[in-house]
Order: structure tokens, then C-alpha cells, then sequence
């Protein structure tokens, strides 16, 4: 199934236990929408307490060696999972609790992971959200420098 912009993409999805039934519900969405060729769940598989940053990695480290790749990673809040999703070079994982910051996120940043808050984001503006993400396009322009910056800082420090 080819994604919005006609590209085949392929969506990796991860999840703590506090995310765990958003990431059902959003991986149902995906397929019910046809966002994704394929969508990949990569844990966790029940609400069993785990650690986020195990999930948030494993997803950028997915999306990051793969073409035309999309994440999206959910815990609580959306924080902690993000911060570890961008600790993998060349993640640009975004925390949006709006479809603008969705939007903004694509446009100026192109952002390859999505980041949610199962505890704080009420599933339909979760899907608003995906819905957003999906649509957008990344700009470009001016903005490639400034994603070409911030992939030079992590090759610095590796």
C-alpha cells in the first residue's frame, strides 16, 4: 500500500505498559487508514510494567535503518520514550500533543518518529494526531539545513 506521498512506508511501533492500549488502538488505526505497507509492533505485548527507554530505542534504531521508515512510540506522557528515541543518531522524535505541533513537526523538522502520551492524549485527538502526521510533508528548503545541523551534533559526539 503506498503511503500519502506514494512512497511505500513501513511504520515500527513500540509502547511501555502505560502506552500499551493506545499502541492497540493506533496500530489498528494505521491499517484501518492505510498509512503503512506494513506496521511493525515491537513491544511491549501487555500492560506489564516495563521501561520505556527499551521501546523508544528499538524503534529508532528500526526507523533509522530502514527507507521510508515511520515510528511512532507511546508511554505515559510521551516524554521519556521520546528522549530515549533521540539518543539513537539520526531519530528526530517529536512529542505532539496537537495535530500542529503534527504538522510542524513534519514540515520544519522531518520528524521520523511520533511520540504520544498514552496517559495524557485522549485516544480521537490521538488519531487526529496520526492523522496530521501521516498527511504532512517535510518542506525542505531552509528547513534541511537546520535537520542537517542537528544530524552533525550526534556525529560530533559519536
Amino acid at each position: 500500500m503506498a503511503g500519502q506521498n506514494g512512497n511505500r512506508r513501513i511504520v515500527f511501533i513500540g509502547s511501555d505498559h502505560a502506552g500499551f492500549e493506545a499502541k492497540q488502538h493506533i496500530i489498528d488505526y494505521i491499517r484501518e487508514k492505510g498509512y503503512a505497507e506494513s506496521v511493525t509492533d515491537l513491544g511491549t505485548h501487555s500492560d506489564k510494567r516495563v521501561d520505556y527507554p527499551d521501546y523508544g530505542v528499538a524503534v529508532a534504531k528500526a526507523v533509522t535503518g530502514h527507507k521510508n521508515a515511520f515510528g511512532i512510540v507511546i508511554c505515559g506522557t510521551g516524554i521519556g520514550i521520546s528522549i530515549a528515541a533521540n539518543k539513537v543518531p539520526g531519530a528526530r522524535a517529536a512529542l505532539c500533543t496537537s495535530p500542529l505541533h503534527a504538522e510542524m513537526a513534519r514540515k520544519h523538522n522531518d520528524a521520523n518518529i511520533l511520540a504520544l502520551g498514552g496517559r495524557t492524549t485522549p485516544l480521537p485527538e490521538m488519531e487526529s494526531i496520526t492523522d496530521t502526521w501521516f498527511r504532512t510533508e517535510f518542506e525542505g528548503g531552509r528547513h534541511r539545513r537546520r535537520v542537517e545541523k542537528i544530524h552533525a551534533l550526534t556525529e560530533k559526539q559519536g
